[in-house]
């Protein structure tokens, strides 16, 4: 990913500015026709625009090389600042909800015209194509910030289509309770999107387990001249993995074969789940009679 930042830069750019106008949009014609659903929309695809504007953070700080006080790099401040934009929605979906419940002492019946059905279409639409262009480019591109951040538009794109349906019910001579309704679900989808923001943030953030220890095993056992391993670790995010672990080989193999082994798992690893890792191996003496290779 980090070859290519330029690039997805100026797509996370590109996505923003329309997550932005169609959030804008929602939002102002759920304001004009009296829309509690359209206006609980608009507040959730501004958590788009978040995303991308954490994402573009990311990318300019991985730019950043290593110092003395950080040899790691500053890569965790992706972290907290998802970290923000998850309490934020999460303040922002209790609020939606909240209106919603006292919207039912006093429901207003939605102004809804051909043109805001129109209009609502035609975001949708943009956020079908936003969805499929930033998929594309994310597998182009082998950048998870993309991809991840594409699953997030396709899952907004259910709860639009049922703010669309829902007022066009409404349109149809239903209540304008069920426009209330829906403002609560779209409550429901915005508290979803920050917990699933707090989780995988705090995850990575408490180094939880990152890659799948079976695979990483397979790749390992797949040398034969290595008799076993164990105390595998892995941690970070899903574009930049730190891992460690522990091989068995023969006890006289020499230094610089060793060395030469190590490389080579290491850009297998990378290899096999195509994302850069840095990989530290501890060489160990076999010992058959303490040790099977699984």
């Amino acid at each position: 990913m980090l070859k290519n930042y330029k690039e997805v830069q100026k797509v996370l750019l590109i996505i923003l500015v329309l997550n932005i106008l169609v959030a804008g949009v929602k939002t102002v014609l759920g304001y004009l026709i009296h829309s509690s659903s359209m206006l609980a929309d608009g507040i959730h695809s501004f958590s788009d625009g978040a995303s991308n504007v954490v994402g573009l953070l990311g990318i300019q700080l991985s730019k950043k090389p290593e110092d003395t006080q950080h040899p790691y790099g500053h890569e965790k401040i992706e972290m907290l600042s998802s970290l923000c934009i998850g309490l934020l929605l999460f303040f922002l979906g209790v609020q939606v909800f909240l209106e919603g419940i006292r919207s039912f002492q006093n429901p207003k019946v939605p102004v809804i015209t051909t043109e805001s059905m129109l209009l609502l279409a035609v975001t949708l639409l943009i956020n079908i194509a936003v969805s499929y262009f930033e998929a594309k480019k994310g597998r182009q591109l082998k950048s998870t910030i993309l991809v991840s951040d594409a699953m997030h538009t396709k899952s907004d794109i259910y709860v639009s289509f049922g703010v669309f349906f829902s007022l066009f019910a409404i349109k149809m001579g239903l209540p304008a309770y069920v426009d209330i309704l829906m403002s609560c679900l779209v409550s429901f989808f915005i508290l979803h999107a920050a917990w699933e923001i707090l989780r995988d943030n705090v995850g990575i953030l408490l180094d939880s387990k990152v890659l799948e220890e079976a695979r990483i095993r397979k790749v390992i056992l797949s040398h034969p001249e290595i008799k076993g391993v164990h105390k595998i670790r892995t941690r970070g995010t899903l574009a930049h993995v730190y891992m460690d672990l522990h091989i068995l080989v023969e006890k006289d193999m020499t230094v610089e074969v060793a060395h030469k082994l190590s490389h080579s798992l290491e850009e297998e690893l990378q290899k096999e789940f195509q994302v850069e890792i840095q990989v530290l191996i501890h060489v160990e003496p076999y010992r058959e009679v303490c040790y099977l290779k699984k």
